[in-house]
Formats: C-alpha cells, structure tokens, sequence
C-alpha cells in the first residue's frame, strides 16, 4: 500500500515528540476525566461505581427526596459526617426553616462544611452564602436543570471536539490501518459525542435512555485508545510490534484480499442505527414536546 503521506515512524523525532507529548497528556487527562466521573456521577446513588441508577439519578433526577438530601446521600457523603448529614436531612423534612436554619446549627454546618466550594466565586455552584440558593436545593429533586445541560453541552462539544481532531490528525499518518478503519476510528469520537451529549437531554426527559449514555461514553473512550495506541505504537515501537512481533500478522491479513472484515463492520454498525432509529426517533419527539409545552407556560 503506498502513502501518500509521511508515516508516523518516519517522522522526525522533534515531530514524534510532540505528537507523543500531547497524546500522553491529553491521555492522562482521559483518566482524570473518568476518575472525575465515578467520584461524581458514580456516586449519585451513594455506591461507588458508575451504574444506570447513577445516570438517572444525575440527569432524571432521585424524585423519591429533594435536591440537597440526594447529594447528601450520593456525591457529598464523604464531605459531612453522620450526625452533620442527619441534622441538614431532618432540617429539610422539617419544612427548612430559615429561623430553624440558624437555630439548629445548620448553618455552622453549611459553613464549615459546604461554603468552601459552594460561594459566589464558584463558577456554575449554588452559592450557599446564600440562603434563598440553599432554599432552592430543598425542594423535589429533578435532576440537572435545562440551563444546567445547556452550559455543559456547549462546553463539552467544543473542547472535546478539539480533543479529537488532534488525536485523529496524529492518527491520519498511521500507515498500518486501512483508510476505511481510519475513517471509522477518526468519525467515531465525534459520532458518540454527539450521542452522548443529546442522551442527557433524553435521559433527562425519559431514564430510559440512561443506558444510552453509557454506550455513548463507551464508544468515545474505544475510539480513542484504538487510535492513542496505534499513534504510540507506530512512532516508537513499529519495528518490534509491526514486523517482529504480533502486529505482523494484521498486516498479513490486511494486505489478503479477505477485506470482508471491513464490511461487516459497516453492516453492524447499519443494523445498529436501524435498531436505536426508533428510540432516538421517539426521545426527540418527546424533547420537542416538552419544550413547546414549556414555552407555552412562560408569561
């Protein structure tokens, strides 16, 4: 197969650098990033792990409580202790009081516990200096808010897709993949970007699709180390992995004339779409629904 382009392991070693020096980085930013996730939205349901009740709890909302009492439970259980959490809890069920916030204790509590993140200079925190925002926390949890989903998706889409660009412009000049799995591995991140960010907004709407933001999530974070080990691999490792080792015997089967692997790829990915059609179909209707129902509502 002849490059049209200068492979990976012929670039000059100051190239290869910096391509390496940023993948690494924006690697470990990766792990950061899902460690962030299972300390946040894995512990929605108070239980370590990132599961589909998380999901739901985090973008659907736990309406079984309020807003304050669920992240008590969930996310913040490790920032107060047992008593601390009991009285704020009791002091919710009980109406939250300001009168009884003061008296109570409450809100030496809020203080030594809660202010030191939730103040005013905390972008995109209530601001628990605050009464009337603390106030707001204690009513029917419902989730993310729609404001709160729009600043997260417009966020998320342009500093990710920045992400992947660069990680697929170093993955372009590999020279053991075939332009069509390129293709796939290049437009995968953007395709499950897109999925994931709009099943918030249908998990917000119905938790039935909390399933599909961990599909989504998925399908992000395969894409990614496909196309981050093979960059690796190629720049400094070509030789031992890509003719002495395993690797060679990929590029004998991709050089064979049974390119058919390809093929079926496309067709399970076809029969996928055909198969998540309807749901993604059914979800918008019901996000369109809700929002002229909403504009409606407003005076």
């Amino acid at each position: 197969m002849t490059a049209k382009f200068t492979p990976l392991k012929d670039h000059d070693t100051p190239i290869k650098v910096l391509f390496t020096g940023y993948l690494c980085t924006v690697g470990i930013g990766y792990l950061f990033a899902l460690m962030q996730i299972l300390f946040t939205h894995g512990m929605a349901d108070g239980k370590f792990g990132l599961s589909i009740d998380d999901i739901v709890y985090s973008y659907y909302g736990n309406r079984s409580g309020t807003v304050l009492e669920n992240q008590l439970n969930g996310a913040m259980k490790a920032n107060a202790s047992a008593q601390e959490r009991f009285d704020i809890i009791e002091w919710v069920r009980n109406g939250a009081d300001e009168a009884d916030y003061k008296a109570d204790g409450i809100e030496k509590i809020v203080e030594e516990r809660c202010v030191m993140c939730h103040n005013e200079a905390a972008s995109g925190l209530p601001n628990f200096k605050d009464f009337k925002q603390l106030k707001a926390l204690t009513a029917e949890d419902q989730g993310a808010t729609f404001a709160s989903l729009t600043r997260v998706s417009h966020i998320h889409l342009f500093g990710i897709s920045f992400i992947f660009m660069f990680v697929g412009l170093i993955f372009s000049f590999a020279e053991t993949t075939t332009v069509q799995y390129k293709c796939i591995a290049i437009g995968m991140p953007y395709t499950f970007l897109i999925a994931d960010i709009l099943s918030w907004w249908l998990t917000k709407i119905d938790p039935i699709f909390a399933w599909l933001v961990i599909f989504a999530g998925m399908g992000m974070a395969v894409s990614f180390m496909f196309m981050w080990v093979t960059s690796i691999l190629e720049m400094w490792l070509f030789k031992p992995v890509f003719i002495d080792g395993i690797g060679s015997q990929y590029l004998l089967w991709r050089d064979s004339k049974e390119a058919s692997a390809v093929d079926k790829l496309l067709a399970g990915f076809k029969n996928a779409f055909l198969w998540v059609k309807p749901v993604v179909v059914q979800g918008v209707t019901k996000l369109w629904a809700l929002a002229q129902e909403t504009l409606k509502k407003k005076p």
